[in-house]
């Protein structure tokens, strides 16, 4: 079972993220969508509305999660849309984005931080 509060607005599981434990980022809702890299659009939008993640709103997939959908460095190959889906039905399960930006996260070595580049 994973863990509820580490589910980010957008569909991403952030309990698996590397990043998470490379620089002790607490995951999207604890940080209330501030995250470690600026403010997230998606997040900032279901906190106004009251939601928990995306996939309760009745306009996604939107054009926010469309172009995150499909970012080079950030897009997922329809991973987030399925965890949302899932979520949304109840099913508590996720697909891990394995993206070029969680890639980069983990050739990091413990203890160097957040690097600008990325």
């Amino acid at each position: 079972m994973i863990d509820k509060n580490m589910i980010a607005f957008c569909g991403t599981y952030c309990g698996v993220c590397e990043w998470k434990d490379k620089i002790g980022c607490k995951g999207c809702k604890a940080n209330k969508g501030i995250m470690f890299w600026g403010e997230c659009d998606k997040a900032k939008c279901c906190i106004e509305k009251g939601l928990e993640h995306c996939g309760e709103c009745s306009d996604m997939p939107c054009q926010k999660l469309k172009e995150l959908f499909d970012d080079p460095e950030h897009g997922d190959r329809g991973a987030r849309i399925h965890n949302l889906n899932n979520w949304k039905a109840g099913n508590y399960v996720y697909e891990k984005l394995g993206n070029s930006a969680q890639e980069k996260a983990k050739s990091l070595n413990e203890g160097e931080g957040f690097n600008e580049e990325i």
